[in-house]
């Protein structure tokens, strides 16, 4: 499950260039477009605690501070200090549904690109980035660190990745972030999220770390057809 122990046979020379196709577009959009939203997005928003402050409009109620709030008789909100760097989480979803999409693209390739995209947006701003890859299990486990090589073998691992499940557990995989992050960290959870019962843990996991969640949904997903097969 983890990097350290999982050993892969070399990577076919069609798979190297579609790594390397992914890299150039990835760094173009991160170049042009993402850097300075990614910027706006992540940064300031401080991730060590500081102190305690009157509530202003437009605060965030999640920063509420309902002990100090009630001894007080009025709102107050934890203020945090910026850190200089973040840990960014990519949950992607491995399952055989991912499997499912057009012609041009099924929606594991999509998966590999956004992937691919967030990795390197934060390698560029000097933040640290790991890797979940799961089904019904934790598939691949890659814990984060910088650089352009760590963020190749990120990439590598989306595209190579052979799971061994083949349903879809998010509340599993929302559970092994909170065992591995220590501290709060940003994770973006990548899936069509057809599984059920996974609300709970979304909300466990938000009270720790920021949860965004992007879903890659074809128009077909739902029907019966659709539904992917998976056989071992």
């Amino acid at each position: 499950m983890t990097d350290q122990t999982v050993q892969q046979p070399p990577i076919p020379a069609e798979l190297l260039r579609r790594i390397r196709r992914i890299e150039i577009r990835a760094r173009r959009l991160v170049d042009h477009l993402l850097l300075g939203q990614y910027h706006s997005v992540f940064r300031g928003r401080g991730l060590e605690f500081s102190e305690v402050r009157e509530y202003q409009p437009g605060d965030d109620e999640r920063i509420i501070d309902w002990n100090v709030s009630a001894r007080m008789g009025s709102l107050y909100v934890k203020k945090y200090v910026e850190e200089r760097e973040l840990t960014i989480y990519l949950l992607v979803d491995a399952s055989a549904s991912q499997a499912f999409g057009t012609a041009a693209q099924t929606k594991a390739e999509v998966a590999a690109e956004i992937g691919a995209l967030l990795a390197l947006a934060a390698v560029r701003n000097n933040d640290r980035v790991g890797l979940i890859m799961f089904t019904e299990r934790v598939e691949r486990f890659v814990p984060p660190r910088k650089g352009a090589q760590h963020v190749l073998r990120v990439i590598r691992d989306l595209l190579y990745l052979r799971p061994q499940g083949c349903a879809t557990d998010v509340a599993g995989a929302v559970a092994f972030l909170n065992r591995v992050a220590r501290r709060r960290s940003v994770a973006f959870l990548v899936s069509d999220l057809l599984a059920a019962d996974f609300q709970a843990a979304l909300r466990i996991a938000a009270r720790r770390h920021d949860i965004i969640a992007v879903t890659m949904n074809e128009r077909r997903d739902m029907r019966p057809s659709s539904v992917a097969v998976c056989r071992r």
